[in-house]
This record gives C-alpha cells, structure tokens and sequence, in this order.
C-alpha cells in the first residue's frame, strides 16, 4: 500500500492570450496568468498532480492552506482518496466549509486521482465508475476578443478544430458585439452562446435586465452563461421559466451540495461544476449524479490549466459527459503540462489513454514558468 510521502503548492505564472484579450486588459494587466498545482509523491514513486483556481486570485493564500493541509496526510494510504478527501475537508471545515480552502480540498483530491491511476496504471476516469464514454463533444469558449479580426480568429480555431460551437463574453451593454458576431458565426456554421460574466457583479444584473439584454439581441443563441450577479442568484428559477434561450451557470460554487440544491430547484438548464472549485473530481461526480434525475445537463466548466481541464475532462467522460468547455486564449499551461495532446477529432475530445490524467510537471518547466507576483487577475476593475 503506497502512502503519501510529500504534499507540495506549486505556482506556475506564463503569458496569457495576448493584447486584443478584454480580460486582459480589464484583469490581467500584465499580460500574465498564475496556476497553482498541488504535487502529491507516494511512498512507491508515483507522482500525481492536482489544480486549484484559487491561485489566480490569492497565489499566497493557496500556498498556505496547502502547507496548512500536508501534515494531516504525510504517512496515511494514498490510495483511499475518499478518506484523505476527508481529512482535508475536516481540517478545514469549521472555517472554510464554502470557499477558498474547497479549491485546495479539491486540488489535492485530484492529484490523489491522478497519482492512483498512475499507480495502477490506467487512466483516471477509469477508476471512477459509470460507463465511461469514449469521446465528448467540446465548445469553443472564448469570445473577448476586442477587434473584428480578433474574433474571426477565434471562430477560424473552432471551425479548424471541427466543433460548431462557441461561447463569447458580453455584459449588459455589448447586445451589438453579440449580433454581430452570431452574424460571423453563421457563415462557418456555428452557433454562439454568451456569458454575461455576471459572477463577479455584485449585485450586478437582475433576471428583468437579462431578458431585455436578449430581447436587444433578438438572435438565437445556445445557452445564456451567468446572468445575474451574486446577490440575485435567487432569481434564476423565474427568469428560467421566462427565457426561450437555455440558462447555465455554477461554475464559482464551491460545495456540491450547493450546487445540486440549485439543480433541484430549477435554476439551470445547463450546470458547470468544475473540480478546480467545487472540492475535486468527486465533487463533480456528484453533480453528475444530480442532474441525471432532473431536466438539467452537467457541462463542465474548465479555464484552468491543462491538469484541471483533465480533472475536468475525466470526471466528464467517466459519466458520459455530452459536452465540456475548451477554452481557446493561448496560455502554454495548457499544453505544456500534458504527457501527450488532447486528442480532437470532428469537434471531440477523445478518451486519453495514458495513466493517471495525463499530466506531468517537470524541472524545466518550473525554470520556464516560475511564479511572478504580478500575475494576479484582479478582480475589482475601476
């Protein structure tokens, strides 16, 4: 039985898009973006990887409450994730039981994941039940391009990579950017969604605002992303029933628990958990588990690095995911880390073959990417 041998926080920070990126130039002035990775060696040599997005905001607080969690699991059974997911989750419970320490809980479950797969060596979705699928459909998630050019870019990568559909970000008053973009769209065949990037408003859009934000658009559109800000979420049942185009969101929810009451309830017709937040690979399975008794499809949400978009990628193909998030600015954190490409064919991503989630970390590249402590993304912009 192998144990855990060393639990380390790792902060990786490389260049992001590039300067035509609104969310660049609105929270990432730099032009750089932070990943932090947890590292988990077993006692048997086998290394495994996990991710949590807390780094992008609060590189220095992830590192912490890592250091914080190591002791609770140095020497215990490496292989029972389930009790280690416990452990984290109680030493950080009392004061984090929704929140920042959810983003390292489940970072160190997904690296727990990876490592065992590795160990066994079989990829990771193959451990986590259910009926694996082997391929799931992928979106272009992209859309903050600030010039024309820019975003026929974006549209030639989606076309290019097969898939026939693209997700762009819009606020309340960018309804022209949304026609005009679906009208570019249209001539490749693809359809257009749009996040409102209302989960970082507070209290940001109402339910009233965004059905008059899709009367302005007045074209058809796959799924409307975060409507309402963080003091409305209340409101997502009404306007639900009210819109003609598909409601989405979750993504910033750190408890599956939360998410799923939200399910229940009816808030969403398509739901995003992501393991870099919602406490780990488990945790999405559990939305899965959800959403299969309701009249609600589990998308996964994935702007990470490539270790969460695997964490992400394998918990989705482990339940038959029908569609995942595949976020197009280039950031070489995406590719760099993985042993082999994401492999897609005719808009899917094929089931990964190498064992564990089929990432690494090397020595050169943390000498290529160390960590800038201007790479933060800053979320309050004036």
């Amino acid at each position: 039985m192998p144990t855990i041998a060393a639990v380390r926080p790792v902060l990786l920070s490389a260049p992001y898009a590039g300067p035509d990126n609104v969310e660049v130039t609105r929270h990432l002035p730099t032009g750089w973006r932070t990943t932090g990775l947890v590292e988990i060696a077993l006692s048997d040599g086998s290394v495994g990887l996990g991710e949590a997005y807390l780094a992008v905001f609060a590189p220095m607080v992830f590192v912490e409450t890592v250091k914080l969690i190591e002791p609770y699991l140095l020497g215990a059974d490496a292989l029972d994730v389930a009790a280690r997911y416990r452990d984290a989750c109680e030493a950080t419970g009392y004061w984090s039981l929704s929140g920042a320490a959810r983003h390292v809980v489940g970072a160190i479950e997904t690296a727990l994941w990876d490592a065992k797969g590795i160990h066994l060596g079989v990829p990771t979705y193959e451990l986590l039940g259910g009926n694996p699928a082997p391929a799931i459909a992928l979106y272009g998630s992209g859309g903050d391009s600030a010039t024309t050019r820019g975003m026929e870019a974006e549209l030639a990568t989606v076309a290019d990579a097969g898939l026939d559909l693209i997700k762009i970000r819009a606020r309340h008053h960018e309804a022209e950017k949304v026609v005009s973009t679906v009208d570019l769209a249209q001539k490749r065949g693809i359809k257009v969604a749009v996040d409102m990037c209302q989960n970082l408003a507070v209290p940001g859009g109402s339910a009233a605002d965004a059905l008059d934000f899709l009367s302005r658009v007045a074209v058809p559109l796959a799924f409307l992303e975060e409507p309402l800000g963080l003091g409305r979420t209340d409101e997502y049942p009404w306007l639900r029933e009210r819109s003609a185009v598909p409601i989405a969101g979750g993504e910033i929810i750190t408890r599956p628990e939360e998410l799923n009451h939200r399910v229940r309830a009816g808030y969403y017709d398509l739901v995003q958990p992501d393991a870099t937040v919602i406490g780990g690979i488990g945790a999405v399975l559990e939305v899965f588990e959800a959403t299969s008794a309701h009249d609600t499809t589990t998308v996964v949400h994935c702007w990470g690095s490539a270790v969460g978009m695997a964490a992400n990628y394998h918990a989705a193909l482990a339940r038959g995911g029908v569609l995942a998030e595949w976020p197009l600015p280039r950031y070489p954190l995406r590719t760099d880390l993985l042993i082999e490409p994401f492999r897609i064919k005719d808009g899917e991503l094929a089931a990964p073959t190498t064992p564990g989630l089929g990432v690494r970390l090397t020595d050169d590249i943390e000498r290529r990417y160390p960590f800038r402590p201007d790479a933060v993304y800053r979320c309050l912009v004036r």
